[in-house]
């Protein structure tokens, strides 16, 4: 059995530890096709959203729907594909061989394995240790560990950590090409100039609170936030 969904909205959604809170009073609408660029310094509660939305945290209070449904089973979990800081790799395979464990745990054919490659732009590193990847390398191949089974929402944790330039245009075009298809993409990042033009909508958090959502306009992001921030 398979879920699917078209948005994905959170209502008044908090999360605490202790006395702590890491979310506060958040309520968000996110559809497919979109790229929701999710802005905000460290410690603004980015993270403990998208562990939300992954379903890998729980909120201490409000709700979040997936279509119109709130379950958070095995067949939803299986059109969500996360990327977070810890890669989530194993150093003594090589890329072919990790993308291949992971494909089995999805019951996937060898061949996605192949496609995976060419997207990372690693073809011709496939049967290199990871060990030896330079941290863009492991990167790319990461991303690509996450969208190895077509999920519908993906989120992504400062996905364009340790990349050069190219690769971050890679990363880029991978990312539009996702949503054209129809997935629905939340990125969470400080890199305002990076995600400049690629975001379709603005999603700005602080000490946990939203403060601002609005699509993403023409340029000039590094500015709107600052008056944001301010």
């Amino acid at each position: 059995m398979t879920a699917d969904f078209d948005t994905v909205t959170l209502v008044d959604v908090s999360r605490h530890y202790g006395r702590r809170r890491a979310v506060s009073h958040v309520s968000l609408e996110a559809r497919s096709g979109e790229i929701v660029g999710l802005l905000g310094p460290n410690g603004a509660g980015k993270s403990t959203l998208l562990g939300m939305l992954a379903t890998l945290v729980a909120p201490t209070s409000g709700e979040i729907r997936y279509g119109a449904g709130k379950s958070t089973n095995a067949a939803l979990r299986q059109r969500i594909g996360i990327l977070t800081h810890e890669l989530h790799l194993y150093p003594e395979l090589s890329a072919r061989q990790n993308l291949t464990f992971f494909a089995r745990l999805y019951g996937l054919a060898t061949p996605i394995v192949d496609r995976a490659l060419d997207a990372a732009g690693l073809a011709d590193r496939a049967d290199e240790d990871v060990a030896g990847f330079s941290r863009g390398m492991r990167q790319r191949l990461a991303l690509e560990r996450s969208l190895l089974h077509a999920p519908r929402l993906v989120l992504l944790d400062e996905p364009f950590t340790g990349l050069d330039d190219r690769a971050s245009g890679v990363v880029s075009a991978r990312v539009k090409q996702l949503a054209s298809d129809g997935a629905l993409v939340v990125l969470a990042t400080h890199d305002l100039d990076l995600v400049d033009g690629l975001v379709t909508r603005v999603a700005i958090v602080r000490d946990g609170r939203l403060v601002s959502d609005e699509p993403a306009g023409a340029g000039g992001l590094r500015a709107r936030y600052r008056a944001v921030m301010a």
